[in-house]
């Protein structure tokens, strides 16, 4: 459970204390379900716009959030990766 308003997460009802970047990220993942966006513009819209990294950021990232939020990380019901293209929150 995401509670925009609030900014805090829950799972199964208990909180889930994310850093402000993973909540950054999930806030926009979720503000648009099904929709893939890419590490470039993760990077952009997450992490300062002016940000020159790698883009393997976004990654460890994700990877760090799917542990907090996700039943079985491994296999992500939210968190989706779009082999190729990016990421997506589901679930779908």
């Amino acid at each position: 459970m995401i509670d925009r308003a609030g900014l805090t997460v829950t799972r199964n009802g208990t909180p889930v204390p994310l850093p402000p970047t993973e909540l950054r990220l999930l806030l926009e993942l979720s503000a648009s379900p099904g929709r893939v966006f890419t590490r470039e513009q993760l990077l952009a819209s997450v992490w300062d716009h002016t940000f020159l990294g790698d883009s393997r950021l976004v990654d460890a990232a994700v990877g760090r959030l799917r542990a907090k939020i996700e039943e079985v990380p491994g296999r992500p019901r939210y968190v989706q990766t779009v082999r190729g293209f990016g990421y997506r929150f589901g679930p779908l």
